[in-house]
């Protein structure tokens, strides 16, 4: 490439080409003209945005995978930041048991209402034990990340059902 035709101190972007057209007859201090050619994206950046555009267009059907990741990661930052706070959210785990007890007390279901109701209490006391533990103990101690795993599959699967069904 000759002296005349690169661009002489003018920072681009890695994978942005930039040619200079030379100087050609027009005013004193007028701008040059710069033509800017993007490379072609690489074969991994082309794969990773076929997975982020797939993901985003299905993102309210994996809102459990979300938030399983969510409470995966924030478990493991608290265990390693303030490991008592798994005693501060055993609490929690009795939440649930709460709800079912006046949700049947308020508004009393029979049948596949009162059996959704209870599989959700169960599962959301499951969450909130392995959540405390996980604070406590370290979301990979033992066999939590099997339990997390476990009630990851279970959420979603619930959750695809009712989406489905409603």
């Amino acid at each position: 490439m000759s002296s005349r035709t690169r661009a002489r101190g003018v920072k681009t972007a890695a994978s942005v080409h930039t040619i200079q057209i030379p100087r050609q007859y027009r005013r004193r201090g007028a701008q040059s003209v710069m033509v800017v050619v993007p490379e072609q994206p690489s074969l991994t950046r082309e794969a990773l945005g076929f997975l982020g555009r797939a993901l985003w267009k299905r993102r309210r059907s994996l809102a459990p995978t979300g938030i399983a990741v969510l409470a995966f990661a924030g478990t493991a930052l608290l265990h390693a930041l303030v490991w008592w706070s798994g005693l501060l959210l055993a609490p929690l785990a009795a939440g649930p048991g709460l709800w079912l007890g006046i949700m049947q007390r308020r508004h009393p279901a029979r049948g596949s209402a009162f059996a959704w109701r209870s599989a959700l209490a169960v599962l959301a006391t499951f969450a909130f034990v392995w959540a405390a533990l996980a604070a406590g103990f370290g979301p990979l101690a033992g066999s939590l990340e099997l339990v997390w795993l476990l009630t990851w599959i279970a959420a979603q699967t619930a959750w695809l059902i009712v989406r489905r069904t409603h």
